[in-house]
Protein backbone atom coordinates (compact mmCIF):
# COMPACT_ATOMS: atom_id res chain seq x y z
CA UNK A 1 0.00 0.00 0.00
CA UNK A 2 2.84 2.37 0.93
CA UNK A 3 4.50 1.59 -2.38
CA UNK A 4 1.38 2.58 -4.30
CA UNK A 5 1.14 5.83 -2.36
CA UNK A 6 4.77 6.62 -3.12
CA UNK A 7 4.21 5.92 -6.81
CA UNK A 8 1.09 8.11 -6.89
CA UNK A 9 2.98 10.93 -5.15
CA UNK A 10 5.87 10.63 -7.60
CA UNK A 11 3.51 10.82 -10.57
CA UNK A 12 1.86 13.93 -9.16
CA UNK A 13 5.22 15.58 -8.64
CA UNK A 14 6.52 14.57 -12.04
CA UNK A 15 3.40 15.79 -13.84
CA UNK A 16 4.52 19.43 -14.17
CA UNK A 17 8.04 18.31 -15.08
CA UNK A 18 6.75 16.01 -17.80
CA UNK A 19 4.52 18.77 -19.14
CA UNK A 20 7.48 21.18 -19.16
CA UNK A 21 9.62 18.66 -21.05
CA UNK A 22 6.83 18.11 -23.58
CA UNK A 23 6.48 21.86 -24.14
CA UNK A 24 10.24 22.22 -24.59
CA UNK A 25 10.29 19.37 -27.10
CA UNK A 26 7.41 20.96 -28.99
CA UNK A 27 9.16 24.34 -29.12
CA UNK A 28 12.34 22.66 -30.35
CA UNK A 29 10.53 21.61 -33.51
CA UNK A 30 10.18 25.20 -34.64
CA UNK A 31 12.67 26.38 -37.25
CA UNK A 32 13.83 29.97 -37.48
CA UNK A 33 13.17 30.45 -41.20
CA UNK A 34 14.48 34.02 -41.13
CA UNK A 35 18.12 34.08 -40.02
CA UNK A 36 18.10 37.72 -38.94
CA UNK A 37 20.95 38.61 -41.29
CA UNK A 38 19.72 38.32 -44.87
CA UNK A 39 16.86 36.94 -46.98
CA UNK A 40 18.46 33.59 -47.71
CA UNK A 41 15.69 31.05 -48.33
CA UNK A 42 13.19 33.72 -49.38
CA UNK A 43 12.12 34.89 -52.86
CA UNK A 44 10.85 38.44 -53.56
CA UNK A 45 7.92 38.44 -56.01
CA UNK A 46 6.07 41.18 -57.86
CA UNK A 47 7.53 44.65 -57.24
CA UNK A 48 11.08 44.14 -55.98
CA UNK A 49 12.47 47.71 -56.04
CA UNK A 50 11.19 51.18 -55.25
CA UNK A 51 12.38 54.63 -56.24
CA UNK A 52 14.65 55.40 -59.19
CA UNK A 53 18.19 56.45 -59.95
CA UNK A 54 20.31 56.96 -56.86
CA UNK A 55 17.22 56.48 -54.70
CA UNK A 56 16.42 53.03 -56.09
CA UNK A 57 16.35 50.42 -53.33
CA UNK A 58 14.98 46.91 -52.67
CA UNK A 59 11.42 46.64 -51.39
CA UNK A 60 12.51 43.86 -49.03
CA UNK A 61 15.58 44.26 -46.82
CA UNK A 62 17.00 43.24 -43.45
CA UNK A 63 17.87 45.71 -40.71
CA UNK A 64 18.51 45.14 -36.99
CA UNK A 65 17.42 41.51 -37.25
CA UNK A 66 14.09 42.41 -38.85
CA UNK A 67 12.55 42.01 -42.30
CA UNK A 68 11.58 45.43 -43.62
CA UNK A 69 9.07 45.94 -46.40
CA UNK A 70 9.52 49.46 -47.78
CA UNK A 71 6.17 49.37 -49.59
CA UNK A 72 5.50 50.66 -53.07
CA UNK A 73 3.94 48.52 -55.77
CA UNK A 74 2.59 45.10 -54.93
CA UNK A 75 4.13 41.72 -54.25
CA UNK A 76 5.29 39.14 -51.76
CA UNK A 77 8.29 37.65 -50.02
CA UNK A 78 7.85 33.89 -50.31
CA UNK A 79 9.61 31.22 -48.24
CA UNK A 80 11.17 28.79 -50.68
CA UNK A 81 9.98 25.48 -49.20
CA UNK A 82 6.30 24.46 -49.54
CA UNK A 83 4.54 22.54 -46.80
CA UNK A 84 1.13 21.11 -45.98
CA UNK A 85 0.46 21.03 -42.23
CA UNK A 86 2.35 23.57 -40.14
CA UNK A 87 2.37 26.30 -37.53
CA UNK A 88 3.79 29.67 -38.54
CA UNK A 89 4.70 32.23 -35.88
CA UNK A 90 5.84 35.79 -36.45
CA UNK A 91 5.65 39.32 -35.13
CA UNK A 92 4.60 42.26 -37.28
CA UNK A 93 4.58 46.02 -36.82
CA UNK A 94 2.78 48.46 -39.10
CA UNK A 95 2.78 52.19 -39.74
CA UNK A 96 -0.47 54.19 -39.62
CA UNK A 97 -2.91 53.16 -42.36
CA UNK A 98 -0.58 50.37 -43.52
CA UNK A 99 -1.87 47.21 -45.20
CA UNK A 100 -0.07 43.87 -45.29
CA UNK A 101 -0.83 40.18 -44.91
CA UNK A 102 0.49 36.64 -44.68
CA UNK A 103 -0.11 34.13 -47.46
CA UNK A 104 -0.59 30.46 -46.60
CA UNK A 105 -0.66 27.33 -48.76
CA UNK A 106 -0.26 29.52 -51.80
CA UNK A 107 1.50 29.31 -55.18
CA UNK A 108 4.36 31.41 -56.61
CA UNK A 109 3.06 34.86 -57.55
CA UNK A 110 3.18 35.42 -61.32
CA UNK A 111 1.78 38.93 -61.44
CA UNK A 112 -1.78 37.83 -62.18
CA UNK A 113 -4.72 37.87 -59.79
CA UNK A 114 -5.20 34.09 -59.73
CA UNK A 115 -1.72 33.65 -58.20
CA UNK A 116 -2.30 36.02 -55.30
CA UNK A 117 -2.64 34.12 -52.01
CA UNK A 118 -6.17 35.47 -51.48
CA UNK A 119 -7.25 33.76 -54.71
CA UNK A 120 -4.89 30.78 -54.97
CA UNK A 121 -5.56 29.84 -51.33
CA UNK A 122 -5.62 32.31 -48.40
CA UNK A 123 -4.29 35.65 -47.28
CA UNK A 124 -4.46 36.25 -43.56
CA UNK A 125 -5.17 39.97 -43.52
CA UNK A 126 -2.92 42.19 -41.42
CA UNK A 127 -3.50 45.94 -41.45
CA UNK A 128 -3.69 49.05 -39.27
CA UNK A 129 -7.32 48.67 -38.21
CA UNK A 130 -7.18 48.22 -34.44
CA UNK A 131 -10.55 48.82 -32.85
CA UNK A 132 -12.55 48.42 -36.03
CA UNK A 133 -15.35 45.83 -36.26
CA UNK A 134 -14.50 42.32 -37.44
CA UNK A 135 -15.45 41.48 -41.02
CA UNK A 136 -14.16 39.51 -44.00
CA UNK A 137 -11.60 42.21 -44.80
CA UNK A 138 -10.21 43.09 -41.36
CA UNK A 139 -7.06 41.85 -39.65
CA UNK A 140 -7.26 38.16 -38.84
CA UNK A 141 -9.70 37.41 -41.64
CA UNK A 142 -9.16 34.80 -44.31
CA UNK A 143 -9.41 37.73 -46.66
CA UNK A 144 -12.75 37.95 -48.52
CA UNK A 145 -13.87 34.53 -47.24
CA UNK A 146 -14.11 34.23 -43.44
CA UNK A 147 -14.34 37.01 -40.83
CA UNK A 148 -12.45 36.57 -37.55
CA UNK A 149 -14.34 36.31 -34.28
CA UNK A 150 -12.80 39.64 -33.27
CA UNK A 151 -10.27 42.21 -34.43
CA UNK A 152 -7.35 41.67 -32.04
CA UNK A 153 -4.79 43.99 -33.65
CA UNK A 154 -2.83 46.55 -31.63
CA UNK A 155 -2.47 50.15 -32.83
CA UNK A 156 0.12 51.13 -35.44
CA UNK A 157 3.67 51.22 -34.11
CA UNK A 158 3.17 48.28 -31.73
CA UNK A 159 4.32 44.72 -32.30
CA UNK A 160 1.64 42.10 -32.94
CA UNK A 161 2.14 38.37 -32.55
CA UNK A 162 0.56 36.16 -35.20
CA UNK A 163 0.29 32.37 -35.03
CA UNK A 164 -1.27 30.36 -37.86
CA UNK A 165 -1.83 26.60 -37.65
CA UNK A 166 -2.98 24.51 -40.61
CA UNK A 167 -3.77 20.81 -40.16
CA UNK A 168 -5.66 19.27 -43.05
CA UNK A 169 -8.77 21.39 -43.58
CA UNK A 170 -8.49 22.97 -40.11
CA UNK A 171 -7.10 26.51 -39.80
CA UNK A 172 -6.56 28.18 -36.44
CA UNK A 173 -5.28 31.75 -36.17
CA UNK A 174 -4.23 33.62 -33.06
CA UNK A 175 -3.39 37.32 -32.96
CA UNK A 176 -1.81 38.69 -29.80
CA UNK A 177 -2.69 35.47 -28.00
CA UNK A 178 -6.38 35.60 -28.87
CA UNK A 179 -7.93 32.95 -31.08
CA UNK A 180 -9.65 34.75 -33.95
CA UNK A 181 -10.15 31.87 -36.39
CA UNK A 182 -11.00 28.19 -35.87
CA UNK A 183 -12.17 27.08 -39.30
CA UNK A 184 -12.78 23.74 -40.99
CA UNK A 185 -12.73 24.68 -44.65
CA UNK A 186 -14.35 21.40 -45.65
CA UNK A 187 -17.59 22.65 -44.07
CA UNK A 188 -17.74 25.92 -46.06
CA UNK A 189 -18.81 25.60 -49.68
CA UNK A 190 -16.95 28.68 -50.91
CA UNK A 191 -13.56 27.41 -49.71
CA UNK A 192 -13.82 23.63 -49.40
CA UNK A 193 -11.71 23.15 -52.53
CA UNK A 194 -8.81 25.34 -51.38
CA UNK A 195 -5.35 23.67 -51.48
CA UNK A 196 -4.05 21.83 -48.43
CA UNK A 197 -0.40 22.40 -49.36
CA UNK A 198 1.64 25.32 -50.65
CA UNK A 199 3.94 28.18 -49.70
CA UNK A 200 3.88 30.79 -46.94
CA UNK A 201 4.71 34.40 -47.76
CA UNK A 202 4.66 37.96 -46.46
CA UNK A 203 2.81 40.64 -48.38
CA UNK A 204 3.82 43.99 -49.79
CA UNK A 205 0.56 45.85 -50.31
CA UNK A 206 2.26 49.16 -50.99
CA UNK A 207 2.75 49.99 -47.31
CA UNK A 208 5.76 49.78 -44.99
CA UNK A 209 5.74 46.80 -42.63
CA UNK A 210 8.27 45.09 -40.39
CA UNK A 211 8.47 41.39 -39.48
CA UNK A 212 10.66 39.55 -36.99
CA UNK A 213 10.98 36.17 -35.24
CA UNK A 214 9.60 34.20 -38.17
CA UNK A 215 9.32 30.55 -37.12
CA UNK A 216 7.86 27.51 -38.84
CA UNK A 217 6.98 24.10 -37.45
CA UNK A 218 6.16 21.64 -40.22
CA UNK A 219 4.13 18.58 -39.24
CA UNK A 220 3.43 17.42 -42.80
CA UNK A 221 5.83 18.31 -45.58
CA UNK A 222 4.82 18.76 -49.20
CA UNK A 223 5.67 15.80 -51.42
Amino acid sequence: MNGLKLLATALVLLGPVAASIARAADEAKFEEIFNGKDLKGWTPEGTTTQGSGENKAPVWSVKDGEIHCAGGGFGFLRFERPCCDFTLKTEVKLEPKANSGIGIRTVPYRGVRQTRPSFACYEVQIQDDAGKPADKHCSGSLYRYVAPTENAMKPAGEWNTVEITCAGPKIVIQINGRKVQDVDQSTIDEINGKPLCGYVCLQNHGSPAVFRNVQLQVTKAAE
